[in-house]
């Protein structure tokens, strides 16, 4: 025979009304994910709008915390200013996908009037025993890390020129569109004489 204290029998049992309370919350809070996604769809023009925003005020803010030479931070903002739509196309798209989801768990927090600083939090914690490196092993990963920096910054320089190349390259050709044309036919002219 097994002997049930209140309280733990208490803790077990859920109330009817509050499993239909949880399930009328769980089908109101589809409801705004679903008026949501029908607000992103209608509103495809605002959104894409703060995106472009978001891009140039992030791009330009990245830029200059990571690029320090000013040359190179010209250069790279350039080409940022240039890869706006294709990173549009995939923010709408990340949008689309992700937001309405993200927007109404956060509502679903906000009104569930849940302090999250006081909501427990468990933490695994695995210790193990630390063993510290010999000077020989310090050297060796100090030369090594040395070594990959400076591949880093030569591969980064490579690839800035590679793409103002590009950029360089691109400019022309759409600003003389006739200059290959006219070639052709002087070449054409002159096998006919």
């Amino acid at each position: 025979m097994t002997i049930v204290t209140r309280n733990r029998l208490h803790q077990s049992v859920i109330a009817p009304e509050s499993l239909a309370q949880k399930r009328l919350a769980d089908e109101r809070m589809q409801d705004v994910k679903l008026l949501l996604q029908n607000l992103a769809h209608s509103e495809e023009a605002t959104i894409k709008l703060i995106i472009d925003c978001l891009y140039d005020i992030g791009s330009v803010n990245l830029i200059n915390q990571k690029l320090r030479s000013r040359i190179l931070n010209r250069t790279v903002k350039s080409i940022a200013r240039m890869s706006k739509p294709v990173f549009r196309i995939f923010a709408w798209h990340w949008f689309q996908k992700n937001c309405p989801q993200l927007i109404a768990d956060w509502l679903k927090i906000k009104v569930a009037f849940e302090d999250p600083t006081e909501l427990p939090q468990e933490i695994a914690v695995a210790a193990s025993e630390v063993k510290p490196y010999s000077q020989l092993e310090v050297d060796k990963m100090s030369r090594e890390i040395k070594t990959l920096r400076q591949q880093v910054r030569w591969l980064a320089g490579v690839s800035v020129a590679a793409l103002s190349a590009l950029g360089v390259t691109v400019t022309i050709l759409n600003r003389t569109p006739e200059a290959p044309l006219q070639s052709t036919q002087q070449i054409q002219s002159i096998l006919h004489h």
